[in-house]
């Protein structure tokens, strides 16, 4: 909850000054290949550092709200999928960059653009699944008013291959901040203290080798 929006933040941030769209990122990666490689990878690490976080505030949602935790989850993770399914033809196109040149790669990205594949059709979910997250949240008293529409703000981050940073990235990513890094922080305070190293009663004899008491 902590790590994963911040590494987002910080990708998103490095793409900035340049254009969103796939030839440009084409270019830049040609021209400032050291900050558009550091950017991809810690948009792409962020990402999957949030399938645990989503997973957690689902558990604390569905305490009193199981069908918005299931539904919420499960639209957002498949979300998270698809975003990691981009960043891996991302990467494709990045290698072409390497070997064959930005101009190359652009004709070979605009050729297939437009190729249907299997999250051609679960799109809705990058969109959807932050908004029944952050209504599940509210309703379960995870997060309060401000929080919960500061996480369902993340639907505006843009999808999609080779995707750049606009304003509304800027927002999405600085809203998800805002709803997980406090309740990352809450929670890592809150949390069950560390156990003893010796917690085994005296009768019967301790055996911290076996799984099971005996």
């Amino acid at each position: 909850m902590i790590l994963g929006p911040v590494l987002l933040l910080v990708g998103t941030l490095l793409r900035w000054p340049f254009h969103y769209f796939f030839p440009q990122q084409l270019l830049a990666l040609a021209e400032q290949p050291a900050r558009m490689t550091a950017a991809h990878t810690l948009v792409l690490a962020g990402t999957v550092l949030l399938a645990p976080a989503v997973i957690a505030l689902a558990h604390r949602i569905g305490r009193t709200r199981p069908v918005l935790a299931t539904w919420g989850a499960a639209l957002v993770l498949v979300g998270l999928f698809e975003r990691t399914f981009h960043a891996g033809i991302d990467q494709a196109a990045h290698g072409v960059v390497r070997r064959q040149g930005a101009a190359f790669a652009t004709d070979l990205v605009s050729q297939s653009y437009q190729d249907v594949h299997l999250f051609s059709f679960l799109s809705f979910t990058i969109l959807s699944g932050w908004l029944v997250l952050a209504f599940g949240a509210y309703r379960g008293g995870v997060l309060g008013l401000p929080g919960a529409a500061a996480l369902a703000a993340t639907c505006l981050l843009p999808l999609g291959v080779l995707k750049g940073t606009e304003i509304t990235s800027v927002i999405a990513v600085a809203s998800l901040c805002a709803a997980f890094v406090p309740l990352g922080i809450r929670q890592a305070l809150d949390g069950p203290d560390r156990p003893a190293s010796r917690s085994c009663s005296p009768s019967p004899p301790c055996r911290p080798w076996a799984p099971w008491p005996t």
